[in-house]
């Protein structure tokens, strides 16, 4: 594993380069950095969703989740090195599990909205889409194992998941699209 950084500013990427974990340097417009980038700006937003109230369980995961992706950051920092374990996969099937038998069935599309707590979820949920679609992108390019990629398409569902569950505390409920189908059947 490359050397731990002991301080910000080292002027080594003035020049459109950063360092790897394997002490290789890439263009900052790489895939691989683009995907970095996408990893972190998840996890920094869901640091801002963890400032907001919510159930002790739904606030355990997500800082479970944070680390999680602390690593696969880390595993996609170094090329061929694994630090996302199957058992992080595991803990998000369970959590949808979990949190999916709590809530209604869907009978329409929902928005992202409602409360604040759940606007952020979804937030969250369309930068984990946007972290795996970069991801696919960059394992099509790179050899790239399949758990940063699993791990994030089960994460954007779990977000969603807990963004109803988030949207429910207090008595709230999810904000339901106006659908031409929803205003056809309202009016038969």
């Amino acid at each position: 594993m490359g050397n731990r950084l002991t301080q910000i500013a080292t002027r080594t990427g003035d020049n459109g380069t950063t360092g790897l974990g394997d002490n290789t340097r890439v263009p900052k417009d790489s895939l691989r950095v683009h995907a970095m980038g996408d990893v972190d700006e998840l996890n920094s937003n869901l640091g801002v969703l963890l400032c907001e109230p919510m159930p002790a369980d739904v606030r355990e995961l997500l800082i479970d989740i944070q680390h999680q992706l602390f690593n696969l950051g880390g595993e996609l920092c170094i090329p061929g090195y694994e630090l996302l374990k199957a058992e992080a996969l595991l803990q998000l099937d369970q959590a949808l599990e979990t949190y999916n038998s709590q809530l209604p069935k869907l009978q329409e599309f929902i928005l992202p909205a409602g409360s604040r707590a759940a606007s952020l979820a979804h937030v969250c949920r369309t930068i984990a889409r946007r972290a795996e679609r970069t991801v696919v992108a960059l394992g099509h390019a790179e050899p790239l194992k399949d758990n940063p990629r699993q791990y994030l398409n089960r994460l954007s569902d779990l977000l969603f998941v807990l963004a109803r569950v988030l949207n429910r505390m207090d008595g709230g409920d999810d904000v339901y699209w106006k659908s031409e189908r929803m205003r056809q059947g309202a009016a038969d």
